[in-house]
């Protein structure tokens, strides 16, 4: 993370627009794999039935499309949504604009806030060892 603050900003968002794009999108294949018989671990089998999950299920046919990218604001129920996104087969027409949104809303956050937070982090952390 160090490298990335060192980064101007439009490297650094760049930089975290690839990585989180990136991962969202596999979270998403990854549930389309699952949902095509792929064999599942039992923990992601139990996982796939579990709160977070049904929560995710819930709010993505609840609010369709707009759920992806409002993930992307929260913690915790981003994998869970992208994951449901390709489990429930949400059409690549209609996934790709909306992760694209929430991508960017993420990289955006954290390139910005994020950074001078973990800055802050380290500095203190700094001095405390110091």
């Amino acid at each position: 993370m160090d490298r990335i603050t060192e980064l101007p900003f439009a490297l650094a968002f760049g930089t975290l627009f690839v990585i989180v794009m990136l991962r969202a999108n596999a979270t998403y294949w990854l549930g389309r794999g699952a949902l095509s018989g792929g064999r599942l671990s039992d923990r992601l089998a139990r996982r796939l039935d579990g709160p977070t999950m049904k929560r995710a299920q819930r709010l993505s046919a609840r609010y369709g499309v707009v759920a992806v990218p409002l993930s992307f604001l929260t913690v915790g129920i981003q994998t869970a949504i992208n994951f449901s996104a390709g489990f429930t087969v949400m059409p690549l027409r209609r996934y790709l604009p909306a992760v694209t949104v929430g991508c960017v809303l993420w990289a955006l956050l954290y390139s910005t806030v994020g950074m001078v937070g973990w800055a802050a982090i380290a500095t203190l952390w700094d001095r405390i060892a110091a």
